[in-house]
């Protein structure tokens, strides 16, 4: 299939119910949910109108005008049907009994054990709830996506999402089993989940447990016993097993610890018709059944699984991977590489099995074509027979899809796929997911020095901001965005941004700070300037290292004389625009950061902290540019832009029982002031290092310095006057993470997480994960998976 034909056959899933028959994919069957691809949609009580070009905008609506959901008289949401589990039967019936307690219910185990193949077979083995059954996949989404799709498949209601208040009072009552797969959430936000239909049953399929004794029952799924591994080789090969094949067929059981995703590649291997000697393989080659298979693919399953493995284990439907891959018979090949055990099928697609995608890149080193992939992508966001919703399910692939361009040097292409794929994920009300691509085409503008895509996805954060509840954050959002469109003389974004910050409440003045002396000259790998209109300028500009761009903005007044130097990994810009002055420091994550804005801010050595936070009663702010952070304050009053401490925002945004708190991860948001001051950082030497810790790396907050301290002992600073010990060897590092709780002091220590770094063979990147503790009453919303780049191994 060519991908000019290709662009108008996206038509996929719309609304669930995948059937298949046998082992094939088969149509596909979904609750309609109605309403315009292309109209407005309400989000709580505003009325929200997409524009693609220049900057949504919003109206209030009364309570006569808000839409009156309709409760679906039943609720049946299935998985797709596939063979019944082989030795699962105990499982089940605990997982009935479980059920018929009440409360929540966690099905949990290691990658390849199967849980989702039992909680698939649950559903449609069990008896559903009085109101119906529901099966959703939580993989790579947001909490607040979850509920959304659950309040859609109970009520009918199209292009609308109702307020947290709203949501919580419609699902009263509605007593339907929930059954959500790959449910790889905290405790907090299973919880948080949950609470959304209290009336309702919980069922979640995890890796590792998550829920305590008194939230609910927890069962563990182990391996299969060895009869049930016997009667699955039996199964899988179509016959009875010969003496000697039991015995062989025990071994392996024994060697592969009873997991049911190893034992089925073992038996592939031996099935008729596969490519090679088929046998069972020995006991010792289970570790390297992955490299077999592959080894044996043609090349229309390689090409199949090449892409699935660049897109990093998230979901493609298989109109997509044809269209991509030019493959004819996408379906059928997926279909064959699950039976292979090399993919997995999901309800809108398939992705990669966990261990496929490492073993591929040892074969081929190099990424799928990323200009294909986006290119494709953003015609297809774009067409007009792609739903909403479509677009919604397949966004993990976009963000994945901007992330790759970015990682090889084509930020024009990472916003070409976020401007694509943005109106139609906002009009989807998936507020998570359009939290994301937003924040990916945040940074990727900046790469590419594109002002108008800049000020776009400022301007939409700012409304989803408004939309999700974050008025505060909103405004700032939006004042930001009102300059940045006036910059470019785009008097439609103009317009859109003064109609929407209307919403915004008015923000209490931060008192001015004595002025800093005059500082050294910009070091921010971008550009510096200071527009104004009928303003002087000033002779000394403020020092910043952002590596990016700082502006101070005026309309008729005078910029400052000296500012402050600034350290943010993104850019600040102070201006003055109909009475209100912004101050904002913008960060960078990685595509696998939820995202959310953060306000606590801190100061190098020399330099007084600044709150970045409108004195707004009963707000901390809390919204974010999808994956990038932001910090930023509004001021109200006609006084200069300026102020002098030294602010940086990196950090993780919580959800606490009473208050919204941010917290600082202080150990990505270490300032390289000192060492950049002495030359001891030297921008040129991007030596890799090996698999040591000790270097310089880039990362979400901006450059971090981590130094060998001892034999197998990494520190750093922590932004507070402490450090961070890391410990570790052959290229895994962990660390204590300090969390600052910013409404007590820029300092307060909160909590203690833990951040655990696997530097990569070659030692140019690391992958990172953060974690909040589970002690804490908490959300950790950016806690998760990142990606670090060496600038220097010195």
């Amino acid at each position: 299939m060519a991908m000019d034909e290709a662009d108008g056959a996206a038509a996929t899933t719309g609304g669930r119910e995948q059937d298949t028959s046998g082992e094939g994919a088969g149509a596909v069957h979904r609750i309609d949910i109605g309403g315009s691809p292309r109209g407005p949609v309400v989000a709580g009580n505003h009325n929200l109108v997409v524009d693609a070009q220049h900057g949504s905008t919003v109206t209030l609506l009364v309570e006569r005008e808000r839409p009156r959901p309709e409760r679906r008289p039943r609720v049946e949401l299935l998985p797709r049907v596939q063979q019944e589990p082989v030795g699962r039967g105990p499982v089940v019936t605990a997982l009935a009994d479980a059920i018929g307690a009440g409360g929540l219910v966690q099905l949990y185990g290691p990658p390849g054990i199967g849980t989702s193949l039992v909680l698939r077979h649950a559903v449609r083995r069990l008896a559903p709830g009085p109101d119906g059954v529901l099966y959703l996949n939580a993989a790579h989404r947001e909490v607040g996506d979850l509920a959304q799709e659950i309040f859609e498949a109970c009520y009918d209601s199209p292009g609308y999402a109702p307020s947290d208040t709203e949501l919580r009072r419609l699902m009263a009552g509605v007593r339907v089993t929930v059954y959500i797969d790959n449910a790889d959430l905290g405790r907090e936000q299973l919880l948080a989940l949950a609470d959304i239909a209290q009336d309702a049953v919980f069922v979640f399929a995890s890796h590792s447990r998550s829920l305590l004794g008194d939230d609910g029952t927890a069962l563990e799924m182990r391996g299969l016993d060895v009869a049930a591994a016997i009667e699955l080789f039996a199964r899988e090969l179509r016959r009875p097993l010969d003496e000697g094949e039991t015995a062989a067929a025990t071994s392996l059981w024994e060697a592969a610890e009873g997991r049911p995703l190893q034992l089925l590649r073992a038996a592939s291997l031996a099935r008729p018709g596969s490519a090679g000697e088929a046998r069972l393989p020995r006991p010792g080659e289970v570790a390297d059944l992955v490299p077999l298979l592959l080894g044996r693919l043609d090349a229309e399953a390689t090409s199949v699984v090449h892409l699935l493995a660049t897109l990093g284990g998230v979901e493609l439907d298989p109109v997509h991977i044809g269209a991509i891959t030019e493959v004819a018979d996408a379906a059928g090949t997926c279909d064959r590489l699950v039976r292979l055990g090399l993919l997995l099928a999901e309800e809108h697609g398939y992705r990669c099995a966990p261990d496929t995608a490492p073993a591929l890149h040892q074969r081929l080193p190099e990424p799928f074509s990323v200009d294909q992939i986006c290119r494709y992508f953003a015609r297809w966001a774009t067409r007009p027979t792609t739903m909403p919703v479509q677009v919604a399910e397949h966004g993990p692939a976009l963000e994945r899809a901007a992330a790759l361009a970015e990682l090889a040097g084509r930020p024009d292409l990472a916003v070409r796929v976020a401007r694509s794929a943005s109106p139609a994920l906002a009009r989807s009300l998936r507020f998570g997911a359009w939290a994301r691509l937003l924040g990916r085409g945040w940074t990727a503008a900046r790469s590419a020095g594109d002002r108008r895509a800049e000020a776009y996805f400022t301007h939409e954060e700012g409304i989803r901001n408004l939309l999700t509840g974050r008025r505060v954050m909103a405004g700032v959002l939006l004042a930001e965005a009102l300059v940045l469109w006036r910059q470019l003389g785009d008097g439609q974004g103009v317009n859109a941004a003064l109609h929407a910050h209307q919403y915004a409440p008015p923000m209490t003045p931060t008192p001015p700070a004595p002025p800093a002396p005059a500082a050294p000259p910009v070091h921010d790998g971008g550009a510096t300037a200071a527009h104004g209109a009928g303003s002087a300028h000033s002779a000394a500009a403020p020092p910043v290292h952002d590596g990016g761009a700082t502006a101070a903005h005026s309309a008729g007044s005078a910029h400052s004389a000296a500012a402050p130097p600034i350290h943010d990994g993104g850019a600040t810009a102070a201006h003055t625009a109909a009475g209100h002055a912004t101050t904002a420091a913008h960060t960078t994550t990685t595509p696998s950061a939820a995202a959310h804005m953060t306000s606590l801010s801190h100061a190098p050595a020399g330099h007084g902290a600044v709150s970045l936070v409108p004195h707004a009663a009963g707000h901390a702010a809390a919204g974010s540019i999808g994956t990038a952070g932001a910090g930023a304050a509004a001021a109200t009053g006609a006084g200069a832009a300026g102020a002098t401490g030294t602010a940086v925002a990196v950090g993780t945004t919580v959800l606490t029982a009473k208050a919204v708190v941010t917290l600082v991860l202080a150990v990505i948001a270490v300032v390289l002031a000192a060492a950049i001051g002495s030359g001891s950082f030297d921008p040129e030497d991007t030596s890799a290092g090996g698999t040591d810790l000790a270097g310089v790396w880039n990362t979400e907050g901006g450059a971090v310095r981590i130094a060998a301290s001892g034999s197998g002992t990494y520190t750093a600073p922590d932004g507070c006057g402490g450090s961070v010990e890391f410990t570790g060897s052959a290229g895994t590092y962990s660390a204590p993470w300090p969390m600052y709780d910013k409404d007590k002091g820029p300092c307060s220590r909160l909590g203690t997480g833990l951040i655990t770094v696997s530097v990569s063979p070659d030692g140019s990147t690391a992958r990172v994960s953060e974690t909040a503790p589970s002690d804490l009453n908490l959300t950790c919303f950016n806690c998760g998976l990142f990606t670090w780049t060496r600038l220097s191994s010195k």
